[in-house]
């Protein structure tokens, strides 16, 4: 059990270490999350949340973690916004790395290994479930997190619903500067 102890002991020390360009990562593919997509899975996922009686928050993050939308849902808290935000940020800045798209996973991956609560211990990472990568096909292009359900779970099942809503528009959209035939 030595071997991923130092594994994980490396890459959290390379995450720390590394220059803050290797933070600021962009779409491969040069696909950006349109805002109107970004506002309608946050939405999306606070009415999913609000249905079951949860006040939440939702933000949606880019692939460099940079928040591109905001949401407090009605009546919720004040920490839902750090949560949310902390929660998809995990995801678009360490999901690539160690092959997760939800922060349930993460938070699972971190429990397993007896070095995971190291990463931990980098800025705004989190390892609470309620975050789900959007993706255009192999590729993480933002993160939509969810705060303040009773349980991570129903945060993750609401941000779920979120990007569900909008997963074919992002599949089917073209990169950005590029033209379809005929225009």
């Amino acid at each position: 059990m030595r071997a991923p102890s130092l594994y994980v002991t490396f890459l959290v020390t390379a995450v720390l270490v590394a220059p803050r360009t290797v933070g600021s990562q962009v779409a491969l593919s040069g696909y950006s999350l349109p805002l109107a997509l970004a506002s309608e899975a946050a939405t999306e996922a606070i009415r999913a949340c609000e249905m079951q009686g949860y006040a939440v928050s939702a933000s949606v993050v880019d692939p460099s973690g940079v928040v591109k939308l905001q949401a407090k849902g009605d009546h919720s808290t004040i920490h839902t916004r750090d949560t949310s935000f902390r929660k998809a940020y995990t995801v678009v800045t360490l999901g690539p790395i160690f092959k997760f798209e939800t922060s349930g996973r993460f938070a699972e991956l971190v429990v397993k290994n007896p070095s995971g609560q190291a990463l931990t211990s980098i800025p705004d990472i989190i390892a609470l479930p309620g975050a789900v990568a959007i993706k255009r096909h192999d590729e993480i292009v933002a993160a939509l997190g969810v705060g303040g359900a009773p349980g991570g779970d129903k945060d993750e099942a609401c941000a779920e619903a979120g990007v569900a809503r909008i997963r074919s528009r992002v599949m089917s959209a073209l990169p950005a500067g590029a033209k379809r035939a005929g225009d």
